[in-house]
């Protein structure tokens, strides 16, 4: 990445957060925009959200985000007009590293207390 996506990225990144911290209900689940990937010609911007929840509130969450993405973008738009001449669109994806990230902490500790016995 060129240090202008990487620029973009990082502003699309903040913005965002601001947007979801303002606009979803703070009752549900807690959502984090983890990673914003943008494409060379800044036309398309992947943002990556992270939700801690149950699997029924992560797919109400991605289903919304889904369903007012046009809102999202005109909001992000109202904040950063002055800085673009074309606001990106916007695709959102689900980040389960904290899932995995977790799984993978699980096993770890399973797998300590099985060597402790093992030694003499």
């Amino acid at each position: 990445m060129s240090i202008r996506t990487d620029k973009v990225s990082s502003l699309l990144q903040r913005e965002l957060s601001a947007i979801f911290e303002k606009e979803l209900p703070r009752s549900g689940p807690l959502v984090t925009v983890t990673e914003v990937r943008i494409t060379a010609d800044l036309g398309i911007a992947r943002v990556y959200v992270s939700v801690i929840g149950s699997e029924a509130q992560r797919a109400e969450v991605m289903e919304y985000l889904d369903a007012e993405n046009k809102m999202i973008r005109k909001t992000l738009s109202a904040k950063i007009r002055h800085q673009f001449r074309r606001i990106p669109e916007l695709e959102f994806y689900e980040d389960r590293l904290f899932e995995q990230a977790n799984r993978i902490e699980q096993l770890l500790k399973s797998v300590k207390p099985a060597r402790d016995q093992e030694q003499p």
